[in-house]
């Protein structure tokens, strides 16, 4: 277990992340709107070896993007019996406030937990 995460539970950094750490963290969360789980993959992929800031927020983020194609895909089906359609539209409006606040919160050196997240990636 590293400084940050300690089973289940986030815990705060020993020191305080780096501004190089904050932009990777930011990074990770709001370039989902425009690349989707490929943002938060590679700065997993490049903090990985390494216990940061960063990387936690990545692999939250990364956890995040996972869990929205199952609920997408979900909602796909679902759109037979037209419940679908409401779901995706509650769905990108949940998704559209959590990446802000995730943003936010890496932005001022906080840990974030999105909710109703599947945890892949630990």
């Amino acid at each position: 277990m590293d400084q940050y995460n300690q089973g289940s539970e986030i815990f705060p950094p020993a020191s305080p992340p780096t501004q190089d750490e904050k932009t990777m963290a930011i990074l990770a969360h709001i370039l989902t709107f425009v690349v989707g789980f490929i943002a938060p993959l590679v700065v997993y992929l490049s903090k990985k070896d390494q216990p940061s800031f960063a990387l936690e927020h990545a692999k939250e983020s990364l956890n995040f993007q996972l869990s929205l194609i199952i609920y997408f895909t979900v909602s796909l089906i679902l759109m037979i019996i037209l419940i679908g359609i409401a779901m995706m539209v509650i769905l990108g409006i949940l998704t559209f406030i959590l990446v802000i606040v995730a943003t936010i919160k890496a932005a001022n050196g906080e840990m974030y937990r999105y909710p109703l997240t599947i945890r892949f990636i630990r």
